[in-house]
């Protein structure tokens, strides 16, 4: 069987999501925004942790360690930020592997919104967890990085196949929309989302997973390389980094 998931909200605009492999039993919690809705959310579906994998080390990602952690929990997280994240009990950067349900999970190290930010990435199952770093049709706000490292991060889970399910740390979907057609003015693909998320939102529908293939039409982040967002920069010509930077500091005030 493939891997299930279950997405769930918490805090007040977070998402968790618990990745359940019926064969083994295996869940696994990407992040622990909250340790009550983590237990709810696992009292919901009738599955038992197995394992926590922490994207990095802000706490709205990490508030519920220490109330989940356990013997039977094994936690995983990134090796750079081992001194800001206590608890971790496999430490894994670019290019490392680990088994969790019969998968082979690939890890990438993808900075930029922190330095130590990781994505995982299960090839089998066609899922990426991005945390804070993409978003749907948006990126995470550069804390600890530069626009040159988002972008390469970005291009990471933009390489991955365009079925690939992308699940991202937050529900900001309506306000990166609403900036994006302001950044890729002339992209009728981004408006007809637009409109689909507006719809979504009054809803009260959630706009994650997105996919590799819809982010490459309509996010503006992940679209810094093209003519279209260059010129509404007014950066035509210009490396993609420099795109970036300029869209993240309007998204940053938009």
């Amino acid at each position: 069987m493939s891997m299930q998931t279950h997405l769930f909200r918490c805090l007040s605009d977070n998402y968790g999501v618990l990745v359940h492999d019926p064969d083994s039993g295996e869940t696994a919690s990407i992040d622990v925004p909250e340790e009550a809705a983590v237990r709810k959310a696992l009292a919901d579906t009738g599955w038992s942790l197995t394992h926590i994998l922490i994207t990095h080390h802000h706490n709205d990602h990490i508030g519920g360690l220490e109330g989940l952690k356990t013997p039977d929990v094994t936690v995983v997280g990134p090796k750079k930020d081992a001194a800001r994240i206590s608890g971790l009990d496999v430490l894994v950067g670019e290019g490392d592997t680990f088994e969790f349900g019969g998968e082979n999970v690939e890890v990438f190290e993808t900075p930029g919104h922190t330095s130590g930010h990781i994505t995982y990435y299960m090839r089998n199952a066609g899922l990426v967890f991005a945390g804070d770093t993409m978003f749907t049709m948006g990126c995470g706000r550069l804390f600890e990085g530069t626009p040159a490292d988002m972008w390469t991060s970005l291009n990471k889970i933009t390489a991955l196949p365009a079925s690939t399910k992308v699940f991202c740390g937050h529900e900001y979907t309506l306000s990166n929309a609403r900036f994006a057609v302001t950044a890729d003015p002339t992209n009728e693909k981004l408006k007809e989302r637009l409109a689909e998320v507006e719809k979504k939102t009054e809803q009260g529908i959630p706009t994650v997973p997105t996919t590799v293939g819809e982010e490459l039409e309509t996010n503006p982040f992940v679209r810094a390389g093209t003519v279209e967002v260059a010129e509404a920069m007014g950066l035509a010509g210009e490396s993609p980094e420099k795109v970036l930077a300029e869209v993240r500091r309007r998204k940053d005030s938009f």
